[in-house]
C-alpha cells in the first residue's frame, strides 16, 4: 500500500539511517526524489522465500518485520534498519519475510539504489562485516567537545616543540646543565649505544642531592636505554607508557632516529585534563584529607578523553594506571601509619578494576593475599585493610555490596590457594560466583609473588567440569529475548551492562582459562582464544566490537548523567538512541547471541 510522504519528514530519517548519511548531497537529493512510502499490515508476508525478488530497498521506520525459514525466526528488523539488501544485490530470496505488527517503510527504486551503489561509502556500506561498521559507530566529538580535550589519537611528533638536543657520554654534568638552559629544554639525549638520556630530575636525584661535583659524568647518572615511542603513535599511547614506566619523558623515533622528546608537559599543555595531570595530583596528595573530589576529576578526565576521540577500553586503561597510582598513595599512608608489613604481601583488586576496564569509579573490589600464617600478620593486615577501605571510600569509591573488600577477603597465600582449588573442584553456584570475581585479580601494590594461583588458573584451564559449569553461568547473561527491542510495549530503557557487555566479559573469561592465557582483559582474552584455535578471527572482530561499542554507549550515557547531576548507572534509554545507534546495538546483540549458542554446544552445557 503506497500512499505520500507524511509530515513526519522521512527525508531527514532516511539521511540520518547509515549509509545514506554517507552519500554526497546531490546524490543524496536525486534519491530524496524517489522516495515513497510503503504500509504493511501486521501479518502480511512481505517477501516469498524462494519467490520473486524484492524491487525495492526499504527503510523501516516503524514496526518490524520477521525473517524466517522453515518456520523459524532467523532474524527480526525494526525501525532505522534496511529491508530487501540481499534481493537487490543477489537477485534472490532465501527468506520468507512476514510484518510482525503494522510497518511503516521508505521505499527507493532498485535503479535508485543502483545508481547509489556507484559512490564507495554507500557500496561500502553492503561490504564490510559487523566489527567495521560497529567501528565505524563510535562518535566522534563534535566541534563544540573539541576544545574538551586534544586529538588523542593524534601522532605523538605533533607534540615535538624542539629537534633532539645531544651531549657526549664523557661530557660533565655542568656541561649538560648548561646545554639544557641554553636550548630551554628539561633533557638532553645522550650519544651512546643504545642512546640514554639525562633529565632534570637526574640532576636534582642524582647528583644535588648526592652532592656530586659538577665534573660528574654524563655517562655515570644518566638512564640507558632512553624509553621511546615510535613518532607515528598516537598521543594517548605516549600518555599510557609514561604512567606505566613512572617517567616524564620519552624519545620519539622515526625510521631516521631520534627526533626529539616529548615530556610530560607537553602533554599537559595537549590537554588540560588528561591522565597526565592527575596523576600529577595523585602524587602530590598531601594527606588524606586531599581525597574527598577524585572520582569527580576521573569523571572530568574520562569526559575530556571521550571528547578527544578516545575509545572507552583506552581510557579505561589509563583509568586503571591512575587508580593504581592512588592505591599506591593510600597503602603508603598505612604503612606509614602501621609501620612496615611484617612480611610480604599483595594488594589484588578484581572486577573490571582488575580487567582494567573501568572507566568510572564503581564499586570496591579488593583483597590482600600476605606471606605469612601468624597472628601479628593477620593482625596489621586487618588494620591496614580497615585504613584502605575507609581511604578509598572518602576518594569515591562506593563500599562493595557483597562485602568482597580486602577489610573482609585478607589472608595467607596458603589460605588462598586452598580457597581458589576448592572453587575450581567443587563448582556449586557459590564457587561460581567467586571465581567469576576473584580469577579476574590484578596484584596492584606489594612484592608477594602470586605465582601459585596464576598456576591454579591454568589448571582450571584443563578442568571440563568447571569451565563447562562456568560456561552456563556465563549463559545466564543474555540479551533481550528474541532480540526485539520494543518501544511501544514495555520499558523502552534495558540494563547495557547486563543484557550486553556482561555476557561478552564472562564467557571471554571461560575461553581465556581455557586457552590456558594470563590475560585478565576481556578483549586480550578474545585474542588468546583465537591463537588457541577456539574461536576464528571474524567471531573476535564482531565481539571486540561489539563490546567496544557497548562501553562507549554506557559511558557516553553515564556522562551525561553525571552532568546532570544524577547518578551513572547502567540503563540506557533506547528510544533516545538515534536510529544508526538503534541498528548497531541490534547487530551487536546478535552477535552476542551467535556466539553464546556456539558457546553452550562447545561446552555441551546442556549435559551439565
Amino acid at each position: 500500500m503506497l500512499g505520500r510522504v507524511p509530515a513526519m519528514d522521512p527525508i531527514a530519517f532516511v539521511r540520518a539511517t547509515p549509509p545514506f548519511d554517507a552519500l554526497p548531497e546531490d546524490a543524496f537529493a536525486r534519491a530524496a526524489r524517489a522516495l515513497e512510502v510503503a504500509y504493511f499490515p501486521a501479518g502480511t508476508r512481505v517477501v516469498e522465500r524462494d519467490g520473486p525478488p524484492l524491487e525495492h530497498l526499504h527503510v523501516i521506520r516503524k514496526g518490524a518485520v520477521r525473517l524466517e525459514r522453515d518456520g523459524q525466526t532467523v532474524q527480526v528488523l525494526e525501525e532505522g534498519e534496511l529491508l530487501g539488501v540481499t534481493s537487490l544485490i543477489s537477485r534472490s530470496t532465501p527468506f520468507d519475510v512476514v510484518a510482525e505488527e503494522d510497518l511503516l517503510t521508505y521505499r527507493l527504486p532498485r535503479a535508485t539504489f543502483e545508481q547509489l551503489l556507484l559512490h564507495a561509502p554507500f557500496a561500502g556500506h553492503f561490504a564490510t562485516g559487523l566489527a567495521d561498521r560497529l567501528r565505524n559507530s563510535l562518535g566522534r566529538p563534535a566541534e563544540s567537545d573539541a576544545c574538551a580535550g586534544a586529538d588523542l589519537t593524534g601522532e605523538v611528533e605533533g607534540l615535538l616543540r624542539t629537534a633532539a638536543v645531544w651531549i657526549e657520554a664523557d661530557a660533565t654534568v655542568g656541561a649538560a646543565a648548561r646545554l639544557m638552559r641554553h636550548h630551554g629544554v628539561s633533557s638532553v639525549l645522550v650519544k651512546s649505544e643504545p642512546p640514554g638520556i639525562l633529565t632534570d630530575r637526574d640532576l636534582r636525584n642524582r647528583v644535588l642531592s648526592e652532592e656530586l661535583p659538577a665534573n660528574t659524568r654524563v655517562s655515570a647518572v644518566a638512564s640507558f636505554p632512553v624509553a621511546s615511542i615510535s613518532a607515528g603513535a598516537p598521543v594517548y599511547e605516549a600518555w599510557q607508557l609514561m604512567l606505566e614506566r613512572g617517567i616524564h619523558h620519552l624519545g620519539v623515533v622515526s625510521p631516521t632516529g631520534l627526533l626529539g622528546v616529548v615530556t610530560s608537559g607537553d602533554l599537559l599543555r595537549a590537554s588540560a585534563r588528561g591522565p597526565v595531570v592527575v596523576i600529577r595530583r595523585v602524587e602530590q596528595l598531601a594527606s588524606r584529607d586531599s581525597l574527598p573530589g577524585y572520582a569527580a576529576l576521573v569523571a572530568d578526565m574520562a569526559r575530556a578523553l571521550l571528547a578527544g576521540g578516545l575509545e572507552p577500553s583506552r581510557i579505561a586503561g589509563l583509568v586503571a594506571r591512575l587508580n593504581d597510582a592512588l592505591l599506591t598513595r593510600i597503602l603508603r599512608w598505612a604503612e606509614a601509619d602501621l609501620g612496615p608489613a611484617p612480611c610480604p604481601y599483595a594488594w589484588i583488586v578484581f572486577g573490571s578494576e582488575g580487567r582494567m576496564e573501568q572507566t568510572l569509579l564503581t564499586d570496591q573490589d579488593n583483597a590482600i593475599v600476605h606471606a605469612d600464617d601468624g597472628e601479628e600478620a593477620r593482625r596489621y593486615f586487618a588494620a591496614m585493610a580497615e585504613l584502605a577501605n575507609r581511604d578509598l571510600t572518602r576518594a569515591g569509591f562506593p563500599r562493595c555490596p557483597g562485602g568482597y573488600m580486602a577489610e573482609n577477603w585478607h589472608g595467607p597465600l596458603s589460605e588462598w590457594r586452598a580457597r581458589f582449588a576448592g572453587w575450581i573442584d567443587n563448582p556449586v553456584p557459590d564457587s561460581l560466583l567467586a571465581a567469576s570475581i576473584f580469577f579476574d585479580f590484578r596484584p596492584v601494590y606489594g612484592g608477594l609473588s602470586l605465582a601459585p594461583l596464576e598456576e591454579l588458573l591454568r589448571a582450571a584451564g584443563k578442568q571440563r567440569t568447571f569451565l563447562a559449569a562456568m560456561a552456563k553461568s556465563a549463559l545466564e547473561f543474555k540479551p533481550p529475548a528474541g532480540l526485539l527491542l520494543r518501544i511501544s510495549k514495555g520499558s523502552s530503557e534495558l540494563d547495557v551492562k547486563l543484557s550486553g557487555i556482561s555476557p561478552i566479559v564472562f564467557l571471554a573469561r571461560c575461553y581465556g582459562l581455557e586457552a590456558g592465557s594470563p590475560a585478565r582483559g576481556t578483549v586480550a582474552r578474545l585474542d588468546a582464544a583465537v591463537e588457541a584455535g577456539l574461536i576464528g578471527n571474524e567471531v573476535r572482530a564482531n565481539l571486540a566490537e561489539a563490546y567496544r561499542f557497548l562501553l562507549w554507549l554506557r559511558l557516553r550515557e553515564q556522562l551525561k548523567r553525571i552532568a546532570q547531576g544524577e547518578r551513572a548507572g547502567n540503563a540506557l534509554t533506547f528510544s533516545a538512541l538515534s536510529a544508526a545507534e538503534r541498528s548497531r546495538l541490534r547487530e551487536a546483540f546478535r552477535a552476542i547471541r551467535d556466539w553464546q549458542e556456539t558457546a553452550a554446544f562447545h561446552y555441551r552445557t546442556d549435559l551439565f
